[in-house]
């Protein structure tokens, strides 16, 4: 099993619409900023009661939203097959519609072209990940609102429209463990997610760097800071309380974001407490700030030099005169390059000042250990790219770089690959039992 394209999933979507037309929909829920459709797949699009429904009541509506990043592309294949289970199973639909945004960023998963890594390098040899500011989710937190992207208008727009009591974002890591953010508490859901990633030798991600210093009602599941809280964040410029995440609040809704790995560790499910984080944290931040300072070079270097022209590939992915970077480049990889680096002094700080020591697990130093490698590893990546593309003569000495962080990476972590219909089965899994639980608990005794 691979990741599907979004091509791929648009087909397969209309293979499903065509095949029940009397309970599935397909329609273009918006369009990209590079002309690509959103396309949102519906079952039970109305909410109809189902005939076993004894006192239907207002409709339900859950939003499934994959691909909002393009480097975490299980999403689409794992809203596929929970399309594919509602349509079998008449129980997750009854008086509830699902709908499925079945990529949130078409044109960033059109650059991120990895359907079936074998590798950590494998993995980062076509990698992308959009700035902040292009992610359809993150946009609402850091662009005024008139300068949204389309995709986030669409996003938004059909959180309106649907009101639904749950949205679930599907996300994935590259290496690591399993974990839930929600927006508000779901009781009952550690159970069955832990039952699940038991069965499927995923391991628990219980000090998540994403959730430092959020409740954990129970292991790898986050509550989130209400907005108008002053509640620690994690290592980012966005505010959590200003993304997508966070208007199905206007509705009383509640948002799931279901994290996955594509390798696993064990590393970062250790409970035991780290001998001495803070020594940890300094030596991380040191670690983080040197790997930086090497992709900072070759960047300058190629900043320095003479421009060449974007390879096609990447100039379909462009998007727009406003998004240019600051050295007036069309390319979208080099804006995520900079946008990545200069986040890094900011996060190392944060690590050296101790204000990143809130727990002191073995997990908590793992993934941040993990969080930091991946930065300069992304951007790297990135940049190696663009090098390639143009015949740089930086680029032999930054695939070598590269090439050897990866293998780093794996062997820190002992990274074990999980096949996608594993990662698909565990995220569908989770995404049902956060359904059940939820109306369980709205339905009252």
């Amino acid at each position: 099993m691979c990741y599907p394209t979004p091509h791929e999933l648009a087909l397969a979507a209309r293979a499903l619409a065509d095949e029940h037309p009397a309970l599935v929909r397909l329609r273009q829920a918006g369009t990209s900023r590079g002309g690509a459709p959103l396309w949102l797949l519906s079952v039970n699009p109305d909410g109809r009661p189902s005939s076993r429904s004894q006192a239907p009541g207002r409709p339900r509506h859950v939003l499934v939203v994959a691909g909002a990043h393009a480097n975490e592309p299980v999403g689409g294949a794992t809203a596929l097959a929970l399309a594919r289970h509602v349509i079998r199973d008449a129980a997750p639909r009854a008086d509830c519609g699902w709908h499925f945004l079945l990529c949130a960023d078409p044109d960033g998963a059109n650059l991120h072209r990895t359907p079936h890594p074998y590798s950590l390098l494998d993995y980062h040899r076509n990698f992308f990940r959009p700035p902040g500011p292009e992610q359809p989710e993150w946009a609402p937190s850091l662009l005024p609102p008139d300068r949204l992207p389309p995709e986030t208008l669409a996003l938004t727009a059909l959180i309106d429209e649907l009101r639904p009591i749950l949205q679930v974002s599907l996300h994935g890591t590259d290496l690591g463990g399993s974990w839930v953010q929600l927006t508000r508490d779901v009781p009952g859901l550690a159970e069955p997610f832990g039952k699940s990633a038991a069965e499927l030798r995923i391991p628990v991600e219980t000090a998540a760097s994403d959730a430092a210093g959020w409740p954990s009602p129970g292991p790898g599941i986050f509550v989130m800071p209400e907005p108008g809280t002053e509640a620690a964040a994690a290592f980012h410029p966005e505010d959590t309380r200003l993304s997508t995440w966070y208007r199905a609040h206007r509705y009383a809704g509640t948002t799931a974001i279901v994290e996955v790995p594509m390798w696993a560790s064990d590393l970062v499910d250790d409970p035991a407490p780290h001998p001495d984080p803070r020594q940890a944290l300094r030596m991380l931040a040191r670690r983080l700030t040197e790997d930086a300072a090497l992709v900072t070079r070759a960047r300058e270097g190629l900043r320095e030099g003479v421009r060449a022209e974007v390879p096609e590939e990447v100039r379909a992915g462009v998007r727009g005169e406003e998004a240019r970077g600051g050295d007036g480049s069309e390319d979208p990889l080099l804006r995520a390059v900079d946008w990545t680096l200069a986040l890094i002094p900011r996060i190392a700080t944060e690590w050296t000042s101790g204000g990143a020591a809130l727990e002191a697990s073995t997990a908590h130093i793992g993934s941040i250990d993990a969080f930091g490698r991946r930065l300069s590893l992304r951007a790297a990546a990135m940049l190696l790219r663009v090098l390639r593309a143009q015949g740089h003569p930086a680029a032999p000495g930054l695939d070598r770089l590269v090439t050897g962080w990866c293998e780093e990476f794996a062997a820190r972590f002992q990274a074990r690959w999980v096949p996608v219909a594993t990662q698909v089965e565990h995220q569908s899994r989770t995404v049902l039992a956060a359904y059940e639980r939820l109306v369980a608990v709205t339905a009252g005794p």
